[in-house]
């Protein structure tokens, strides 16, 4: 900048004297020093100029990145695509299979686990360049249960690929990811992947996008032969037919279209067209008018209506077989958007979380978001998507959500677990950074602004497990581990039950904490029992009971004596206490020193109910009478006293067991409502009310807690995985006779055992 503000000053003199002086004349010291002054007033505005003329240096840069997602139904070939993307772009110079026979296993999978399962866990960030375009890829996963991985994902992204199997066509899982595509308002391109199998047929998959995720869409691509015949595609927007050659399918080859699929060219190019002129106006004009359409022309429209989200292109290909990703790749470049072509909100926290648009430039104060932790060789790793301003090595940076300020020790761009290092990263760029506490979605600036990036929607656990270490001399590896865990995966939850000590850990479903328990177990070497999580329930009564118990010991030296009378009877319903202590004794039949040792019994006896040993909750208990002792009193003797009175009453007051009932809400589509509303009520749940939303039936219920177990599984299979459900705590109220009968035997026999 000030290199450029140098050179101008003497070209500014020149410019100043050829306009303002005449040949004739030579310049009067007077002029000379006005014309200082003047070349000074100009220049200011120069530098605005010189400013003007500089911007295309970023953004001819920005205009050169992609940020962009991969993500899928569980075994589309999320992973093996990116596997030729970083082949193709030459960031790998070989190529692992994901369940491959070397054992290698494929780039993006680091962890052990995720080899040896087949399945990819955690998103890894990898950028690559591909014809002087960089391309940051996140790998998300597939799996419902981790679902907060691929909404993080999206949440920094600016573009997506969709990827589809030709014969599997629109899956559960690929309707879960298109909802949240939608919510994040991200682009996307469609990529119907494996046209090499038996079965395959995209023409039936994009009528599937269409009904079943209501996608505008049209093929941008027709392919040459199905099956084992799939040879190559043909382009619809620049009309020419693609083959790969070579072993890996590195060789492109461009041809002339082959006679025999020219009638289906025609055909589907202007379906194509027909489809992308509905929602770009320009286009449409062209069409209507009988104009012949320029591929370049046909270009522009399908990016127009992509970036504005009312298109969906669909590539064809198959990615094992080295064919057609290369074709893609031209396509996240001319039609998915640059990180300038994206409006981003932040919330300004000094306006009470007013919304502000961010122009993503590197010239504004730096915005950045940690969307990603990890545990890394050197310590945490933290990866932050910059929306705006430039981040540098050795700079001070704040965390807006703790008020914390911390200086930038390393920059790394990551590629899978592999880093390299940089010195700084601009407005656009997906980067990680050593060394920074922080929670995953906390947001990074430079002290200037307090904004925050929205928040990110997390969903609550579903599911809790109790886990325990084996050995009791693992306990600080056990919890250092799902310290870590909480801090990388906002929807594990670690708690502790005060009733039984059990740790308490929740999740997203099974599979969820089965891998958090398999991760304990390998990275930490801490071997832990998983067992079902103790249910709290609670017991009240139901009906008034007089109590006048005394309580006498005398065994020579001072002896104990208390007696109190009184009745316990159940508070009004919604009463906001639950327990009540009254002391309604006339006179000093019990010195008034001794009353809180008699509460404190109470409270004590009220703490495990005879029937399950669970608290007693919504009980009222009035003192009305009592006798002292003048020597043998004391407040260990009325505490007692208390504790005894309270159990003799206690089944006389016909006692109840509360068990905690959850409202649970269910999506599911229609076809699979009354398998799911019948299974509701074999749980001995209550359906309160049933919505339409669209293809889905929207189902609320109250179904009691313990009945609940392992519903997202069964949930699952209910519905072919489509189903999801959220639950949260709604109220205890009592439980059948029959139930009641069934816990109490099942506490005494375990009484006995012990």
């Amino acid at each position: 900048m000030v290199r450029f503000q140098r050179s101008t000053v003497p070209r500014l003199l020149y410019t100043f004297y050829s306009n303002k002086t005449t040949p004739s004349s030579s310049p009067s010291p007077a002029a000379l020093l006005l014309g200082n002054f003047e070349v000074r007033h100009f220049s200011a505005g120069d530098v605005a100029r010189a400013k003007d003329d500089k911007e295309p240096w970023w953004k001819e840069s920005m205009e050169r990145l992609r940020n962009i997602g991969i993500s899928a139904h569980i075994d589309s070939g999320k992973t093996t695509l990116t596997e030729r993307v970083l082949y193709y772009t030459g960031r790998i110079h070989e190529i692992h299979e994901v369940r491959g026979k070397d054992g290698v296993g494929a780039k993006m999978d680091s962890m052990d686990l995720e080899r040896e399962k087949g399945i990819t866990i955690q998103s890894a960030a990898t950028y690559c360049t591909w014809k002087d375009y960089q391309i940051n890829i996140i790998d998300t996963p597939g799996h419902v249960d981790f679902t907060i991985e691929v909404e993080r994902a999206l949440r920094v992204l600016d573009g997506a690929i969709l990827v589809l199997c030709s014969v599997g066509g629109v899956q559960s899982q690929s309707i879960t990811v298109d909802r949240q595509m939608r919510r994040y308002e991200v682009p996307r391109l469609a990529f119907i992947n494996k046209l090499d199998r038996m079965g395959a047929d995209p023409w039936k998959v994009l009528n599937q996008a269409r009904s079943k995720l209501r996608h505008h869409t049209a093929a941008v691509q027709v392919p040459i032969g199905l099956e084992e015949n799939f040879k190559g595609l043909v382009d619809l927007v620049q009309l020419k037919a693609y083959y790969f050659h070579g072993s890996s399918g590195e060789k492109v080859v461009a041809e002339e279209i082959p006679a025999d699929l020219e009638a289906i060219v025609a055909e589907k190019r202007r379906e194509l067209i027909e489809t992308v002129s509905e929602v770009d106006d320009k286009l449409a004009e062209a069409f209507l008018n009988d104009e012949p359409i320029s591929s370049a022309d046909l270009e522009e429209a399908v990016r127009r209506a992509t970036i504005a989200r009312k298109f969906v292109p669909v590539f064809m290909g198959s990615a094992f077989k080295n064919k057609g990703v290369q074709p893609l790749l031209d396509g996240v470049l001319s039609y998915l958007p640059c990180p300038i072509e994206v409006s981003n909100y932040a919330l300004d926290q000094t306006k009470n979380e007013e919304k502000v648009t961010l122009p993503g430039t590197p010239d504004g104060p730096l915005v950045a978001l940690a969307f990603k932790l990890e545990e890394g060789r050197f310590g945490q790793l933290t990866y932050l998507r910059v929306y705006e301003g430039v981040i540098r090595k050795g700079d001070f940076i704040v965390n807006v959500n703790t008020g914390k300020k911390i200086k930038v020790p390393r920059l790394v761009r990551m590629h899978s677990n592999d880093m390299e290092d940089i010195q700084e990263a601009h407005a656009g760029q997906i980067v990680a950074v050593f060394g920074v506490d922080c929670a995953s979605g906390d947001t990074f600036t430079n002290g200037s602004v307090k904004y925050t990036m929205t928040s990110m929607n997390v969903p609550e656990p579903v599911m809790s497990l109790a886990v325990q270490p084996v050995s009791k001399d693992s306990g600080g590896q056990f919890s250092k581990a799902l310290n870590r865990f909480q801090r990388e995966d906002p929807t594990f939850r670690v708690g502790l039950d005060p009733e039984s000590g059990q740790t308490i850990i929740s999740g997203m479903g099974e599979l969820h904490l089965d891998i958090y328990v398999e991760r304990i177990r390998r990275e930490y070497k801490v071997d832990a029992t998983v067992g079902k999580p103790r249910v709290n329930f609670r017991e009240t009564i139901t009906q008034r009971a007089e109590f006048d118990y005394l309580h006498k010991k005398q065994s020579g030296g001072q002896g104990q004596y208390g007696r109190v009378c009184g009745y316990v009877e159940p508070l009004p319903p919604g009463s906001p206490i639950k327990f009540e202590f009254e002391n309604m004794i006339v006179g000093q039949a019990i010195p008034s020193n001794f009353i809180p040792a008699i509460e404190k019994g109470f409270k004590e006896a009220a703490n495990s109910g005879s029937l399950i040993g669970h608290p007693v909750e919504n009980i009222r208990i009035v003192l009305t009478d009592g006798a002292s002792h003048a020597v043998d009193s004391s407040e260990l003797a009325f505490k007692l006293a208390a504790i005894y009175a309270f159990r003799q009453c206690y089944n006389a007051a016909r006692p109840v067991i509360l068990e905690p009932i959850m409202l649970v809400e269910l999506k599911v589509p229609t076809e699979f409502q009354g398998t799911v509303a019948g299974d509701i009520n074999k749980r001995k749940g209550v359906i309160v009310g049933n919505d339409q939303d669209g293809d889905d039936s929207v189902i609320t219920a109250n179904v009691p807690l313990n009945n609940m177990f392992g519903y997202s599984t069964a949930l699952r299979s209910m519905t072919q995985g489509k189903g999801e459900f959220t639950m949260e705590y709604k109220e205890h109220s009592p439980v059948s006779q029959d139930v009641q009968m069934q816990l109490v035997n099942t506490h005494k026999a375990n009484k006995t055992a012990e």
